[in-house]
């Protein structure tokens, strides 16, 4: 598997992980895996809301899928109808359980995001976008390290944060 890396952001707030999550979700297609890494607080389901509005609608509720463990919306993309899925691994870990969810029949048909995929790592695609959350010494400031497999590459973040 090559997930080399893309590169790092600095994102200062929030608003600027929404435009971030736009310019992603723009990108993002069927058969798209979206892995977010990043401990407790670290903007994960932020970034999710926003990738999730910008393909929906700006008031669409996005709940976190901490507790029901998946979420799925409907978009439609050009003549087609497109589900877009939002797991949250935190609470599982095992391998049964995580197919159980659908998580195999959603990266071949939808487009995915991932909360907490280390903990399904044997079971995801190679080809995927890998984006690491890491916290700052600033308080909202985060630390993006973006890893994707060949497509992804072609993300543009040259005007979102970069250093």
């Amino acid at each position: 598997m090559d997930l080399s890396k893309i590169g790092q952001l600095r994102i200062k707030n929030e608003t600027e992980t929404k435009v971030f999550a736009e310019e992603v979700a723009a990108f993002a297609d069927v058969g798209d895996v979206i892995c977010l890494f990043g401990g407790l607080g670290a903007g994960k389901t932020n970034f999710s809301r926003s990738f999730i509005r910008s393909l929906t609608r700006p008031d669409q509720d996005v709940p976190s899928p901490t507790y029901t463990l998946v979420q799925s919306y409907e978009i439609q993309k050009q003549s087609n109808l497109i589900a877009i899925w939002h797991f949250d691994l935190y609470r599982i870990s095992e391998e049964l359980e995580i197919m159980e969810l659908g998580i195999e029949d959603a990266c071949s048909d939808g487009i995915v995001l991932i909360e907490w995929p280390e903990n399904a790592l044997r079971l995801l695609p190679e080809r995927r976008l890998e984006i690491h959350f890491e916290f700052s010494q600033h308080h909202e400031e985060r630390i993006l390290t973006l890893r994707g497999s060949e497509q992804w590459h072609n993300l543009n973040i040259k005007n979102i944060g970069v250093f």
